[in-house]
């Protein structure tokens, strides 16, 4: 049941972001979709004991594996999907804890919390880059494919 409660709230929460983002009509359903399917990655794995660094790696990796998929579906930049989709992975809690302990005066706890933010924030963008790269390289190889099937038909 908590698995269902957590793609649900998550689901919500990115389609709502989509909302804000001004992200066409049509596509909200599947923004909350790829947000859902990322957080569900990133649950799954904080469960299982897996550090909140890879975790959110492997959720922001996900989330643009499927926003690409969507935007070629939809035909629409895939920035709408990814955008919306990040959201329930930013570490924003943390990064409230931070400066909550820097106006408590309490700079050491202050520091870590902001690094830990910053390595998870960190490593969200590396999930959306090597996705990037893993899609790009796809790609390259079915347009090479496709370009030697015409070849050999002609």
């Amino acid at each position: 049941m908590l698995w269902v409660i957590q793609g649900v709230f998550s689901f919500i929460a990115t389609a709502a972001f989509g909302i804000l983002f001004n992200a066409p009509k049509k596509t909200l359903f599947h923004c909350g979709l790829a947000g859902a399917i990322g957080w569900l990655i990133y649950f799954t794995l904080q469960k299982q004991g897996v550090d909140a660094v890879p975790a959110s790696f492997a959720g922001a990796f996900v989330i643009s594996i499927v926003a690409h998929i969507l935007a070629r579906r939809f035909k629409m930049p895939m920035i709408i999907f990814s955008v919306a989709g990040i959201i329930p992975l930013v570490p924003g809690g943390m990064a409230y804890n931070a400066m909550r302990h820097v106006v408590e005066n309490d700079y050491l706890a202050s520091i870590q919390y902001a690094a830990r933010a910053f390595i998870i924030t960190g490593a969200i963008v590396m999930g959306l880059v090597f996705a990037e790269v893993f899609m790009q390289l796809i790609f390259n190889m079915i347009r090479k494919r496709k370009a030697k099937a015409i070849g050999d038909v002609m």
